[in-house]
């Protein structure tokens, strides 16, 4: 008897090694990291870009899941670059997570990143812009949202083909000033402007970083103001922005144009706190907002549905659209790699092939060897009347661009 049950002991073990473990681990949700700042400074559109994640994930797992199973959602926060170290470490080692995806900040996913691809663990970028984040030979980290040039290069193309023909004059004879915050985020996208605006022949006079954390720009408003400045690229979080659009109003400095570059710039709350007449005509280039013409973005209405249906208000800015869109692109790749094995995941990630204007962001897909969609574009808006409104590219518009009005 002893031996028939031994016998049998050893047969179900073998059995559940090639069949009934690989059962169980089906029927078991499948488990992801959400990696963002959920308090301190960029807690705001951090947590605007989980909500987009959440509905990603909730509309996955009301269609049935992924790989026959549920999504289950670890959350951790991560205010700096050292605390993204540490909770991608917890994420990857307690919570036992099989992807990461995040998480808003440039800095944050720097880090972040670098823990996962040491864990062999995939990491699924879905709005942190800064260029070197895909700059570094990694192959378990895949980016679905437009990088640092991609929006030098629209801010370019809104001083040559708006700005300067709206104003009459030729595009080098504005002058230009690049303000940004000094991480890598404002960094990166400031080295690009100058990269851009040189090889365009515009006129750059003041390049002036400043610290995120700052409390006091008057200086170097003053400073543009000396400098007669007529254009203001700003790269910025919320803070900064509100700081640099009250301290200009109260140094009575009237730039012909503000074109923002981020999320400083198209969340709800910025212009709340400086007034929709403060920014009335202020440039943004970011992420797809919800004022954009569905026609190139289908999915966007049943996007804005949902998110209001939960959470009881509009879309505070593109950042949870951007990460809505990214994370259904992964899921189909996830679902086509026919597992969470990493090397598959990465083959069916690099094979995606979908066309611009096939998504609820307008975005398609197609990644390139370091794991960046070059399919996403950036989209250039304009506050009108308290309304983040597309005005550009034309196909995405849905407001003709207004200029030399900074303010009413």
């Amino acid at each position: 008897m002893k031996i028939k049950k031994l016998i049998g002991a050893i047969t179900l073990a073998l059995v559940g090694v090639t069949g009934v473990a690989s059962v169980a681990s089906a029927q078991s949700p499948l488990r992801f990291g959400a990696l963002y700042p959920f308090s301190g400074g960029l807690a705001l559109l951090g947590d605007e870009s989980f909500r987009g994640f959440e509905l990603a994930v909730e509309k996955r797992n009301a269609a049935g899941g992924l790989l026959g199973t549920k999504i289950e959602v670890f959350k951790s926060d991560a205010v700096d670059a050292n605390q993204a170290v540490g909770s991608a470490r917890r994420l990857i080692s307690v919570d036992k997570v099989q992807a990461i995806f995040g998480s808003y900040a440039s800095s944050i996913s720097f880090a972040a990143t670098q823990v996962s691809e040491k864990e062999g663990v995939p990491y699924f970028e879905l709005g942190a812009i800064s260029d070197p984040i895909t700059e570094r030979g990694y192959e378990l980290l895949f980016r679905s949202n437009p990088t640092s040039k991609g929006f030098a290069d629209r801010t370019v193309d809104v001083i040559n083909e708006i700005i300067a023909p709206g104003l009459n004059v030729k595009p080098s004879d504005l002058r230009i000033a690049i303000i940004h915050e000094d991480a890598l985020y404002g960094t990166t996208v400031a080295k690009y402007q100058i990269e851009g605006a040189k090889k365009a022949g515009l006129n750059v006079v003041e390049v002036l970083p400043y610290s995120a954390k700052a409390v006091d720009l008057s200086s170097l408003i003053l400073r543009l103001k000396g400098s007669k400045v007529d254009v203001v690229l700003q790269t910025s979080y919320q803070n900064d922005t509100v700081l640099f659009f009250r301290q200009m109003k109260e140094a009575d400095f009237k730039p012909k144009a503000v074109i923002g570059a981020g999320g400083g710039y198209s969340t709800q709350d910025t212009v709340t706190a400086v007034g929709a007449d403060g920014m009335h005509g202020v440039f943004d280039i970011d992420f797809t907002q919800y004022l954009t013409n569905e026609a190139g973005a289908p999915g966007l209405g049943a996007f804005v549905k949902a998110y209001e249906a939960k959470y009881g208000i509009p879309p505070r800015s593109g950042h949870s659209l951007a990460n809505y869109a990214g994370a259904l692109i992964f899921f189909d790749a996830i679902q086509s790699a026919g597992s969470m094995d990493p090397q598959k995941i990465r083959k069916a990630v690099l094979a995606l092939d979908v066309p611009m204007g096939q998504s609820a962001t307008g975005w398609g897909a197609k990644f390139d060897a370091s794991g960046q969609n070059t399919r996403g574009l950036p989209s250039v808006m304009q506050w009108l009347d308290g309304k983040l409104t597309t005005v550009y590219p034309p196909e995405a518009a849905v407001a003709a661009p207004v200029v030399g009005q900074v303010g009413k």
